[in-house]
């Protein structure tokens, strides 16, 4: 099984050249919208969170130094890009025999070569460049019920020693435990997925200059600690209404408020499913049951490569990874859970309609496409799916044709595997149908794709999908979802929202 590219957290070197010309197209367009220096644009930042001041510090002032000396002592003037400047700071480099990357057209000035050779800005980078840590990873309650503790691995959602007074507790007139009357059929549900799945989401605000403030930069820190993923609005596990824009609906809120004991019974365990499905925390005794859905829409075919079509998971492969994931969760799970497999989206949605949209950086000139953001990113061997983001229509339908194929694999899985602890079941992605109800709601189509990575699914097709799914499962499988819980009204009396989150 392949591993899908989340292309902001790629290795370091491979990020500076579009970080670099992200960062400088950021800071030209304040100081063109503020008509201020690049010093003045770069001082506006200050409203960015404390907890990014290594950034600011570091990255920042390398890119002030070198602009103050690439920029200001050159009187550079609108037609010098943020292309041009990251090539003079040797963030970006033309390697022998490959294409030159560029996100801007090149501008038409006959010193551009000379000033490429000429100016020494990237040594200075260099001497800073060591100094530079990537983020870390901390992922927290956002990703699975609160009852959990990161030092003791025996201490998770749902572990019965650890759950709260509803199931914990002992009702006072007649000395029976809250768990045997209350909660005789509750499941939990565990998403085993990619970076859709974790909801993957840069805020538009972040890079579009007419929009910066410091409200907007509020939930940074939060942001980066969780790698920009937003799983506490997703469409399974998310539990908090939605700050990114859309509401929240989630399968998880559907089971919840069919069920109150399902309080916090969540786990988003999203990056590479097959690999991923050994983090599971579930106890075959001890716990109850639980709905999982296997996800992985795009990891399979989707890589930055070259002969990106070499590089795509093939059927085989398919059938021995994902059938390998379900032995491994049928020795975990308790007996009378449910596993949904997901098939593959048809990615050809993306370039249909976007690519001659402007992406948020292009928004204030009108000078940059998502079309030219994919060239860039493929240039760069960065994109997040080079089969699908590309403007040669064969590769994409090449790309659908395997999306499709493995899609029938896990289907025929589906149909024929049985396993001893879990029953399982098939469901297409839902793209089509999401999309026709967004129609149906006034929405147009883009609006279903974030809109600074162009690829991921956005929080109002997030919320929709749910929908979709959640009317599948009742109409076809509804045991999967259980019965209405009769004492849901008793249980909120007694113990109102259960702690919240």
């Amino acid at each position: 099984m392949k591993t899908g590219i989340q292309w902001y957290f790629l290795p370091l070197n491979t990020q500076l050249p579009w970080r670099c010309v992200l960062v400088v197209s950021v800071i030209e367009q304040l100081a063109q919208w503020h008509n201020s220096t690049v010093k003045a644009a770069m001082e506006r930042l200050d409203f960015i969170p404390k907890i990014t001041l290594f950034l600011k510090q570091r990255c920042f002032r390398v890119i002030l130094v070198c602009l103050s000396l690439c920029i200001i002592s050159f009187s550079i003037d609108r037609e010098m890009n943020a292309d041009v400047v990251c090539h003079a700071l040797r963030l970006c480099k033309q390697d022998p025999g490959q294409p030159l990357c560029h996100l801007y057209s090149p501008p038409k000035v006959s010193w551009f070569p000379t000033f490429l050779k000429t100016t020494d800005c990237g040594r200075y980078f260099k001497m800073e460049l060591s100094s530079l840590k990537a983020f870390i990873t901390l992922r927290g309650y956002h990703w699975r019920g609160r009852d959990c503790n990161d030092k003791n691995t025996t201490v998770y959602p749902v572990l019965l020693p650890t759950l709260s007074l509803l199931q914990q507790g002992v009702d006072p007139k007649d000395g029976i435990p809250y768990e045997e009357k209350f909660c005789k059929d509750s499941k939990g549900v565990v998403l085993l997925g990619d970076s859709a799945g974790a909801h993957f989401h840069i805020p538009p605000e972040w890079m579009t200059v007419t929009q910066m403030s410091a409200k907007s930069f509020a939930n940074l820190p939060m942001a980066f600690s969780d790698e920009l993923d937003w799983p506490q609005f997703s469409e399974i596990t998310g539990f908090l209404n939605s700050t990114i824009g859309g509401w929240t609906d989630s399968l998880y809120l559907r089971l919840r408020k069919r069920n109150r004991c399902n309080h916090r019974d969540l786990q988003n365990i999203s990056q590479n499913a097959p690999y991923l499905s050994f983090s599971l925390a579930r106890n075959q005794l001890l716990d109850n049951p639980a709905i999982v859905i296997y996800a992985t829409i795009g990891n399979d075919v989707c890589n930055g490569e070259r002969d990106t079509l070499a590089h795509m998971t093939t059927p085989k492969e398919m059938l021995s990874n994902v059938v390998q994931a379900l032995r491994y969760l049928d020795s975990h799970l308790p007996n009378g859970s449910h596993v949904i497999l997901t098939g593959l989206v048809d990615g050809r949605f993306l370039w249909d309609n976007l690519h001659d949209r402007y992406h948020p950086l292009g928004q204030l000139n009108k000078d940059i496409t998502y079309s030219q953001l994919y060239s860039f990113l493929d240039c760069l061997q960065v994109s997040p799916c080079s089969g699908w983001l590309t403007p040669n229509e064969t590769l994409r339908n090449l790309t659908s044709e395997r999306a499709l194929q493995l899609s029938n694999v896990l289907k025929e899985i589906a149909r024929s595997e049985k396993f001893a602890n879990f029953d399982i079941f098939y469901m297409d992605f839902p793209l089509r149908q999401t999309a026709e109800e967004w129609r149906k709601m006034g929405g147009e189509p883009w609006q279903l794709i974030e809109p600074v990575d162009g690829f991921h699914p956005s929080q109002i097709a997030a919320a929709l999908g749910t929908a979709i799914t959640w009317q599948k499962a009742l109409r076809e499988w509804p045991q999967v979802l259980g019965k209405e819980n009769p004492f849901n009204d008793q249980i909120e009396a007694i113990f109102k929202d259960q702690g919240g989150y």
